[in-house]
């Protein structure tokens, strides 16, 4: 997996860089640590503690809000722009987030 698409979001895992459409969205380095580990089973529904595993090390104090508010973070930088479209990241009601099933290998 070096690069995931998700509609218009590419989610370069080797240059650690995410782009919509050519035009590069910044990032923190947690917001990253997550979506690449999204991309790694783009549909996967992740449960919050794997997301903060991932995210964060196996010795995480991490609370489930934590990762509610990083995923809003990255919702607003992926998502600005398409009102009328999907989220890139979506819920899993009762087990917590997946990167949206429009997502593909590249």
């Amino acid at each position: 997996m070096e690069v995931v698409r998700c509609g218009e979001v590419e989610i370069d895992v080797s240059k650690r860089q995410v782009r919509r459409r050519d035009e590069s969205i910044p990032v923190t380095a947690t917001e990253f640590r997550l979506l690449e580990a999204l991309a790694s089973a783009p549909g996967r529904a992740f449960t919050r503690t794997e997301l903060a595993e991932r995210a964060f090390g196996h010795d995480h104090d991490a609370l489930d809000r934590t990762i509610d508010v990083h995923v809003m973070n990255l919702r607003r930088k992926l998502d600005a722009n398409r009102p009328l479209r999907a989220s890139v990241i979506e819920t899993v009601f009762g087990t917590g987030y997946r990167l949206g099933t429009t997502a593909n290998g590249g």
